[in-house]
C-alpha cells in the first residue's frame, strides 16, 4: 500500500440516535469510534490520522488513552461535514506538507468495521487514478416515489452506494478548494461529490457490505455482533539480545537514547522492536524476524527496526491478522531505562497503531546475571496478544 494520511470525520450530532451519541456508544467496552480509529490504524502504510470532532469535545477526545499511536490531532470540525474534512486538511498540512501526489483518505468515525483490506484497496487506486471511492451494488428494488405514491421503478444497475474510506490525491484536494471554498454556499454529502463538480474522475473500487454506517440504534446491535465474533484471539512469545557495540546512540523501542553504546547486529540492533516482531509473527504462526529478514545480503546492513517491524504487520495483514496488545520486558544492567519507558511505549504504539494503553513497557537490572547483568548487552523479551479474523 502506498504512503497515506486520513482524516477521521467525528464531528456530528447523531440526531438519528435519538439524541444519544452513536461515537460514544460502547461495544464490547470501547466506544464505536475506538474500533473505527483501530481499523485504520492496523493498516500498514497509513501513517497519520487526524479527527475531526465538536468544538466542545476536542479536549475530551485528546485525552483518551485508547487514541492509537497514529492520531497526530484531534481538531475542531465545522457545522457541514465539508468544512469539518477541510479543518482537517489544513491540520495536516501545517503538520506534514507533503507533495502533491501523496494519497489521503477520509473516512467516517462511526465505520467501525473498516478493514485494512479496503483500506489498502481505495489508498492503492487513488495512487493509480488520483481519487477512488468503495462502493457496493444496489441489491434491493429502487422505487421513485411521489405524493405518497410509486411513480417508476429505478433501474438500478448503474447503481451503488458510496461507502468511506474514499481516496484523493493532496494536490487534486487543494485544487478543488481552489474552485469550491469550503464555507461556500455549496454543500457536498461527501468528497466524491466536490471532486465530481471539479471534474476531477473518481475511481470505483469495490466496498464491503460489512462496512455499514452506524446511524440508527439497531445499527449498534449489528455492529457488536460483527465486532466481538468476528476473530479469535492469539497469542506469541519473541526474544532477542545484542552486546553492545561501537559508536552511538542506544536505539532501543524505536527511541533514540544518547549516550548509551549502540548495539551490535545487522541492523540498528534494536532488541525491543526484534522481539515484537518475533512475538507477532510467532502469534500468527508465521515464524520468526530471521526469516522473514535474514541477517545476509537480501537485508541491507544496519536497516531500522522500524522498517523490519513494518514488515511484520504486513505479513498479518496478509493473513487477516491484526496486533490487540504487547507487554515488552528489557533486560540489561545499563544504561538507566526509568526516563526511557513512556517514550518507548508511545513509539512502539505509534509504529503498530495501537493506544499508548495497550502496549506495556518495562524494565528489568538482569540481576547481575550473563551479558545483561553484567552490562554488555542488552535483551527483550515481549508477548504479543493478535485477532485472527475467520
Amino acid at each position: 500500500m502506498p504512503a497515506a494520511d486520513a482524516i477521521v470525520v467525528a464531528a456530528g450530532r447523531s440526531t438519528r440516535m435519538g439524541g444519544t451519541d452513536k461515537l460514544e456508544a460502547l461495544i464490547g467496552g470501547r466506544p464505536v469510534l475506538a474500533w473505527t480509529l483501530h481499523g485504520l490504524a492496523g493498516t500498514t502504510g497509513l501513517e497519520r490520522i487526524i479527527v475531526v470532532t465538536a468544538p466542545d469535545r476536542v479536549a475530551e477526545l485528546r485525552a483518551r488513552d485508547w487514541l492509537p499511536g497514529r492520531v497526530v490531532a484531534v481538531v475542531a470540525g465545522g457545522p457541514r461535514r465539508q468544512e469539518s474534512v477541510a479543518a482537517g486538511f489544513a491540520a495536516l498540512e501545517s503538520l506534514a506538507p507533503e507533495r502533491p501526489e501523496r494519497v489521503l483518505l477520509v473516512h467516517d468515525g462511526a465505520r467501525p468495521l473498516v478493514s485494512p483490506a479496503l483500506v489498502a484497496r481505495v489508498a492503492e487506486a487513488t495512487a493509480a487514478h488520483g481519487a477512488a471511492i468503495p462502493a457496493v451494488p444496489v441489491s434491493e428494488t429502487v422505487k421513485r416515489v411521489a405524493d405518497g405514491r410509486v411513480e417508476a421503478t429505478v433501474d438500478r444497475t448503474r447503481l451503488v452506494l458510496a461507502q468511506t474510506p474514499q481516496g484523493v490525491q493532496r494536490g487534486l484536494l487543494r485544487r478543488a478548494y481552489r474552485l469550491h471554498p469550503p464555507g461556500g454556499p455549496e454543500e457536498w454529502t461527501d468528497e466524491a461529490a466536490l471532486l465530481e463538480a471539479c471534474r476531477i474522475a473518481v475511481h470505483v473500487v469495490p466496498g464491503e457490505p460489512g462496512n455499514f454506517k452506524v446511524t440508527l440504534a439497531e445499527d449498534l446491535g449489528r455492529a457488536e455482533a460483527a465486532l466481538l465474533g468476528r476473530g479469535r484471539q492469539r497469542v506469541g512469545e519473541g526474544t532477542d539480545s545484542h552486546p553492545f557495540g561501537p559508536g552511538e546512540p542506544l536505539i532501543l523501542g524505536g527511541v533514540a537514547i544518547p549516550g548509551a553504546p549502540r548495539l551490535h547486529g545487522h541492523s540498528d540492533g534494536d532488541v525491543a522492536l526484534h522481539a515484537i516482531a518475533d512475538a507477532l509473527l510467532g502469534a500468527a504462526a508465521l515464524g520468526d524476524l530471521g526469516r522473514l529478514a535474514p541477517a545476509g545480503p537480501e537485508t541491507p546492513r544496519g536497516i531500522a527496526s522500524g522498517e523490519l517491524l513494518r514488515l511484520a504487520l504486513a505479513r498479518l495483514e496478509e493473513v487477516g491478522a491484526r496486533p490487540l496488545s504487547i507487554d515488552l520486558t528489557i533486560a540489561g544492567a545499563r544504561p538507566r531505562l526509568a526516563a526511557w519507558l513512556e517514550p518507548m511505549r508511545r513509539a512502539i504504539a505509534g509504529l503498530i497503531g495501537l493506544p499508548p494503553g495497550s502496549v506495556s513497557v518495562k524494565a528489568s537490572s538482569g540481576n547481575l546475571a550473563g551479558m545483561e547483568g553484567a552490562g554488555r548487552g542488552l535483551s527483550a523479551h515481549a508477548i504479543a496478544v493478535i485477532e485472527v479474523r475467520p
